[in-house]
């Protein structure tokens, strides 16, 4: 079975939130997915899944500290992470409070890794946002970035 692991950070439960909804978009494509803290990931479980999306609360326009070390952490798995698909999704407090920026920090941390990146042509480009609590529109948002990354599990694993 194919399996997507969200990631997340939030100290005041938005991203937590927006990671539920994400989930729903990954499982109604019949792909498994699991969302946890980063609190409670170990590095070597990114071995047990096809796809990975990080969520984190924007810090001073980047990743929080957690997800950072995280990613620090997973050095380690160096070349070991090539082909699996990544993807992130951020919320901050302010519009222009630092979603892009730190979306696309995780997004780096990623490539750097080898990981296959999918942009949205429509919407938020670069993964999901949210402005304070998930609104309507950064809930569709969620379910359908879930979606494409699910899609995209399935065709870069459809024959391995």
């Amino acid at each position: 079975m194919l399996k997507v692991l969200v990631v997340y950070y939030s100290r005041t439960g938005n991203t937590g939130e927006m990671s539920k909804y994400i989930k729903a978009g990954i499982e109604n494509e019949g792909v498994e997915a699991a969302v946890k803290h980063v609190n409670e990931v170990d590095i070597d479980e990114f071995f047990d899944f096809q796809g990975i999306i990080v969520g984190s609360a924007v810090h001073y326009g980047t990743m929080a500290s957690e997800i950072k070390q995280m990613f620090d952490n997973s050095a380690k798995l160096h070349g070991a992470l090539v082909g699996k698909v990544g993807g992130a999704f951020s919320a901050s407090i302010n519009v222009g409070g630092g979603n892009e920026t730190t979306i696309i920090d995780i997004l780096r941390s990623m490539l750097i890794h080898g990981m296959i990146i999918q942009g949205m042509p429509g919407g938020d480009h670069y993964g999901p946002v949210s402005v304070g609590e998930p609104d309507e529109r950064s809930i569709e948002q969620c379910k359908r970035y879930g979606t494409h990354i699910a899609n995209l599990v399935k065709t870069v694993f459809a024959n391995k």
